[in-house]
């Protein structure tokens, strides 16, 4: 048995993901953003790391559970492997933690599991061009005053890919890591209530990294805060809390992700820049349901997606916050939704083009203070439009603009919520129609509606 357990290293050269030392235009063209920024992200990189994180505990074998105390440390495999080798591991289960800090490909071929016994971090990528693959984590501890997770990234340019991380109380949690690439990894929280689960993914100070192709289900949130220009592309947030919650991250894309069943799709809070392009966000129900949420941000583009059965599709709280910047909205589909377009807010701002809004409860509401006239809305579909269209211009004759009558109610009084779309509302809304006995409020108005409705772009098209 003990030869099954022998180290096998190959020496090879690493991958390099992206040198440090490469041009801020090679970086600017690699991610997109301005040469200017890359620059300032090199000059990240090279400065001293700042401690944020507790102290680690170093836990004694004894005080972790049982069924890893005759399993071969992990961490003995990494010590024995020469820097800048590929470590090949032996199918079997190990014992953790694991400290990573030299640069070193860990490759456990899909058959190996590391296990941390219920206590602390599993596994630590401390360094810069480390690979991590193909292996399972699992039985993090379950302290939030420590962030236990099954994987600690504190680094640049790593790689971490198609891992399983089961029982974590914190899936992947990067801190002032910049540069990385996360693919294809499953991550599940710990079989706890949702509120006192920990993020799947979570970014922090965290910059220019590709998350891509993971699936997230059953964590609380994955979450970008203070972390710019980051890319989140054809991942796949289900029964969580938020699928991806920004806070002062800017400049980051979301694309051709699918979420369904989370409490919140996309949540965009104090950002400036970025994009959410050809997702689909489905059945974000509930009092808290909301598929894209927007608070005191801008400049920011919504474009291709989906956006199905949600209790709000679109909540937009003083958004776009900053003087003389605009939210786009463009080519969307926004189908039996409770409210496809919630705002709140006198700036106005909101731009609306070639939407297509069909079977919702209510296309807009609008609250507070907010005009109507400040939003622009043009060329969009409605199946609530009623005009005609003589001249088969594929444009509506009249415009089509949408007065809110009897439902004011439950647009001004929370309670009377319960109540939407019941029998008597709708009476009162068709006879505030016939004979209005009140000014009704308007909405929204676009000049030129489509009368045909669009063909949008499928879903991972190209931007």
């Amino acid at each position: 048995m003990r030869a099954l357990h022998k180290l096998a290293v190959v020496p090879a050269l690493l991958l390099v993901i992206a040198s440090p030392g490469a041009t801020s235009e090679e970086a600017a063209a690699r991610w997109g953003g301005s040469p200017a920024a890359a620059g300032r992200d090199a000059d990240a990189m090279s400065a001293p790391r700042v401690d944020v994180d507790k102290p680690a505990e170093s836990i004694p074998l004894h005080l972790r559970d049982k069924r890893i105390h005759g399993l071969q440390p992990f961490q003995a495999l990494v010590d024995a492997a020469p820097g800048g080798s590929v470590l090949r591991v032996p199918p079997g289960n190990y014992a953790g933690p694991v400290l990573v800090g030299k640069p070193l490909a860990i490759d456990g071929g899909g058959r190996v599991v590391i296990d941390g016994g219920d206590k602390g971090t599993v596994f630590a990528v401390t360094g810069n061009g480390i690979a991590v693959r193909n292996l399972a984590i699992t039985g993090s501890g379950d302290s939030h005053d420590s962030d236990d997770a099954c994987l600690n990234v504190r680094g640049h340019h790593n790689v971490v890919e198609n891992l399983d991380l089961q029982d974590c109380l914190f899936g992947i949690d990067l801190k002032q890591s910049n540069g990385n690439t996360v693919r294809g990894n499953r991550i599940r929280s710990k079989r706890v209530e949702l509120g006192v689960r920990g993020d799947g993914l979570r970014l922090w100070y965290s910059h220019d990294n590709l998350i891509e192709n993971n699936e997230i289900v059953d964590a609380r949130d994955t979450v970008a805060w203070y972390s710019h220009r980051n890319v989140f592309r054809g991942n796949v947030g289900r029964r969580s809390r938020y699928s991806i919650h920004f806070m002062f991250a800017n400049e980051n894309i979301v694309e051709g992700n699918r979420f369904q069943d989370n409490a919140v799709g996309i949540y965009f809070m104090y950002v400036e820049g970025g994009a959410a392009r050809n997702n689909v966000i489905s059945h974000a129900t509930g009092a808290t349901g909301m598929a894209l949420g927007f608070k005191e941000a801008s400049d920011i583009d919504v474009r291709g997606n989906e956006i199905v059965y949600c209790a709000v599709g679109v909540g937009s709280d003083l958004s776009p916050y900053q003087p003389d910047t605009t939210i786009r909205f463009e080519g969307n589909r926004f189908a039996y939704d409770g409210v496809a377009v919630r705002i709140n807010g006198a700036f106005g701002n909101n731009v609306f083009r070639d939407n297509v809004f069909e079977g919702n409860l209510a296309d807009v509401e609008l609250s507070g203070r907010t005009d109507a006239e400040r939003n622009t809305w043009r060329g969009n579909w409605f199946d609530t439009y009623e005009g005609f269209d003589r001249n088969r211009d594929g444009v509506g004759d009249t415009p089509h603009a949408d007065y809110a009558y009897a439902d004011r109610l439950w647009m001004e009084i929370p309670e009377a919520r319960f109540f939407k779309a019941s029998p008597v509302l709708e009476l009162l809304d068709f006879l505030e129609r016939l004979a209005p006995f009140s000014s009704p409020h308007l909405q929204l108005r676009d000049e030129v509606p489509r009368f045909r409705k669009p063909v949008l772009a499928r879903l991972g098209s190209k931007p």
